[in-house]
């Protein structure tokens, strides 16, 4: 967790709006996961100026509140209220704790105009029955009227939740770190803090003696402090370790804090009188012992490194501190331990024990040295700031950590290579500066050190690549494929169908459910249009899943009835999956159902499902699939759907499924299903032939016969196609009449019909001709009479 205003001290970014800038370092490769702020719309601070009974409560009080430009009337139940105090005052539109948006309201009948707040109505402390009963939060005399209440409580940071890759070091887990990171994406440059202070005459290495006995521990520093009073920390510290999940305990404690979360460097600060004159640092022996700050007694190994006064451990190294070193309120003198250990050590340590910490994580990542003196100076100066303390001359050292500079040479065709781009060495340079990494230039060769604090970086040039695309934009980086031979992608056989005739229903507004394959003996028995025998499992799991479906239709009715029972009013549903028959054989179905009102508007009673709506669904899929002018529906009796309004499916003349309503004996609503076999669908597909749309223009005609109510309009519709031929380009019903102006046992079905010349403009003498034949040829044929009127 970063502060930003805790990263202001080292870098200027206050003209950067900080949501911007989370997008500017994600993109540098640093990932932004949250940004955490407390700042509230319309929040302001205000001053009561009147408060008088509410008229119609024994509790409400009318305030009158001054916010600076206005007086604004605010109904309060508050019990604390009073004139001139100085209050949050939460204005229409802003939103408080649990997303509740203030609105200008009445209450009992009196104006309010927004609202007087207490701190956990702000999400600023928990709601406890103490806070509750406190009632509004008083702000103190020096709050100024028409400001920022939660910039006044010094309550707006802005924090930056990072997800760091395990790749990256330690750079990100501390705020100068984080500070070069936005002087690179920002070109600029990073001030660090003051860490000078005088010291006392008297030398520290007249009082302790340093001796390092495992090669585990390459580099020590101590310093000593004198004459510390313990006491509260300075707000700044205080709310800076807080915001990022620190307890505050004393100045003296939360100084070492401090520090590791300002530098990435961990120290501990042993009581000196506790101590004795003598610091030893040696692997842990086999079974030895020592109880840690957390009171508990922890046992060591030998891959453990131990601080010790010479004979016993004082602290678990690089881990937690031992508790007969801690200091407390009576210490007065202070050893700091400014360290670098094997990283490897600290993990298994720290693993081991259970005691991750804030210190053993960056440990366990590796330090960079020249942090390490950087952080036990600055520890000086805010203990002789903040705690008084006066500072020992000298440093206890012990060294043998490699300096060796990294350095790496390379060409930019080299990078450029890597990259897949052209970058000019001008931008390179750009780049290099940026990172403050310091660099020379021996003709077109880069010689680039890379600093100490980036333990990530190898001397190698994929490293330096990388640093130079991150900033210089991974978006110009440019995509290129592979040179080879690839083989294209698709989806074969059922999984092929499948996704093409579940994207086609989703489209038309059916959702997909998935159901048991098995299912009741009674629901095996319902919808059963194919009279199919089911498998009965001999020793199922429970009597619910104890057959083996033929069909989806009644896997599916009972979705819809779940539904129903649970108020959903408009339901429109389809299934894809397997069924299996007596002989095991394999059929893929697809099964739909769909009731209620299928368009809506906010003007009209929109359009209900019904048996030609449905209907319609299943020609679209069965167009769309490629199936047009080789699929029909017959008139069907199938079990449990409505004698009147029941279909066969047939493709190429053959049966392939059932649309139909349910009947009303099962259900009184108007629900209406459809089952269609995939595998026939499958097994029916031709290639497509494409048809050139004519050039020339259409002639429409329109003619209406009156038939027995009975007499399917297929019959009708035959006789037209045949006696209209090549001609003839398409029939569609547009109207059905029954009614009082033709017979009792009559209705009439008008037909628009439309007639094209694929290669030529059509005379009004040969359509005509033809249009009269069909006519006269539907009356003979199908002993229909024409409706002139």
């Amino acid at each position: 967790m970063i502060n930003l205003e805790w990263v202001r001290e080292y870098i200027d970014i206050n003209d950067q709006d900080l949501k911007e800038l989370a997008v500017k370092v994600t993109k540098a490769g640093i990932n932004v996961e949250s940004v955490i702020t407390n700042h509230i719309s319309n929040l302001i601070i205000g001053q009561i100026t009147h408060v008088a009974d509410h008229p119609d409560s024994d509790h409400l009080h009318v305030c009158k509140v001054d916010i600076g430009s206005q007086i604004k009337q605010i109904v309060c139940g508050a019990s604390n209220v009073r004139e001139g105090m100085k209050v949050i005052v939460a204005l229409e539109g802003a939103v408080l704790q649990d997303d509740f948006t203030i609105k200008k309201s009445k209450i009992r009948n009196v104006e309010s105009e927004g609202m007087l707040c207490a701190l956990f109505e702000l999400g600023l402390e928990e709601k406890t029955e103490e806070t509750y009963h406190k009632g509004i939060h008083e702000l103190g005399k020096d709050a100024k009227v028409g400001e920022d209440p939660i910039r006044y409580l010094g309550l707006d940071d802005t924090l930056y939740e990072l997800d760091v890759h395990k790749h990256r070091n330690n750079d990100c887990y501390y705020h100068i770190g984080f500070a070069y990171e936005l002087a690179a994406i920002l070109n600029r440059k990073v001030t660090l803090p003051e860490d000078l202070f005088d010291e006392i005459d008297e030398k520290v290495d007249s009082h302790i003696h340093l001796d390092i006995e495992t090669d585990k521990c390459p580099y020590y520093l101590a310093k000593m402090v004198t004459d510390i009073e313990i006491g509260p920390s300075p707000q700044f510290i205080q709310k800076r370790l807080k915001s990022v999940g620190i307890r505050s305990i004393n100045n003296v404690v939360d100084i070492s804090n401090y520090v590791m979360l300002e530098y990435g460097q961990p120290l501990h600060f042993f009581d000196k009188d506790k101590l004795g004159d003598h610091i030893l640092v040696r692997d842990a022996k086999e079974g030895e012992n020592i109880i840690t700050l957390d009171g508990k007694e922890r046992k060591l190994t030998k891959e453990d490194i131990v601080i010790t006064d010479g004979k016993n451990p004082v602290c678990v190294a690089g881990v937690m501190g031992g508790a007969n070193t801690e200091v407390d309120e009576h210490t007065k003198t202070i050893l700091i331990e400014s360290a670098i250990f094997a990283p490897t050590s600290i993990r298994y340590t720290a693993s081991r024990l259970g005691l991750k910490s804030e210190a053993s994580i960056r440990y366990g990542k590796g330090l960079s040295y020249e942090y390490t003196e950087k952080a036990m100076k600055r520890a000086c100066y805010l203990l002789k700031k903040y705690a008084n303390a006066k500072v020992l001359t000298g440093i206890i050292r012990y060294d043998k950590i490699d300096k060796t500079q990294k350095i790496v040479e390379f060409t930019p065709q080299e990078i450029n290579k890597m990259l897949g781009i052209t970058i000019c060495e001008e931008d390179m340079e750009v780049e290099l500066e940026r990172l403050d990494f310091p660099y020379k230039r021996n003709g077109d060769k880069f010689i680039v050190t890379i600093p100490p604090r980036r333990l990530d970086i190898e001397p190698y040039i994929n490293d330096i690549a990388e640093e130079i695309a991150r900033l210089y934009g991974y978006h110009n980086l440019i995509s290129t494929l592979p040179k080879t031979n690839v083989r294209e992608g698709r989806y074969i056989g059922d999984v092929k169908y499948r996704k093409i005739i579940s994207k086609r229903l989703r489209s038309l507004g059916l959702t997909e459910t998935k159901t048991y394959t098995l299912i009741s003996e009674e629901m095996s028995h319902t919808f059963s249009y194919e009279n199919k025998q089911n498998v009965v499992l001999p020793n199922p799991m429970s009597l619910d899943k104890s057959v083996v479906r033929t069909s989806l239709l009644p896997s599916i009715y009972q979705v819809y009835q779940y539904n129903k029972s649970r108020k959903v009013k408009d339901i429109f549903l389809y299934e894809i999956s397997k069924t299996y028959d007596k002989e095991y054989q394999e059929e893929s179905k697809i099964c739909g159902l769909l009731s209620g009102t299928y368009m809506t508007n906010g003007w009209t009673e929109g359009v209900s499902v019904d048996f030609y709506l449905v209907k319609g669904i299943l020609e679209n899929l069965l167009d769309y699939m490629g199936f047009k002018n080789r699929y029909s529906f017959e008139r069907s009796e199938a079990t449990d759907f409505h004698p009147g309004m029941c279909a066969s499916i047939l493709l190429d003349r053959k049966p392939i499924g059932i649309l139909g309503r349910i009947h009303p004996k099962t259900n009184k609503e108007d629900v209406y299903m459809f089952e269609i076999s995939m595998n026939a669908l499958m097994s029916k597909t031709k290639l497509l032939k494409y048809k050139e749309v004519s050039k020339y223009p259409s002639v429409h005609k329109d003619v209406a016969f009156i038939m027995p109510r009975n007499m399917p309009s297929k019959q009708i519709e035959m006789v037209i196609g045949k006696i209209g031929g090549r001609l003839l380009m398409d029939i569609q019903v547009f109207d059905i009449y029954e009614g009082d102006k033709i017979g009792k046992d009559e209705k009439s079905i008008a037909y628009a019909l439309t007639f094209n010349g694929q290669n030529r403009t059509l005379e009004e003498k040969e359509v005509t001709e033809i249009f009269y034949k069909i006519i006269d040829g539907v009356k003979e044929k199908c002993n229909v009479k024409l409706r002139d009127k």
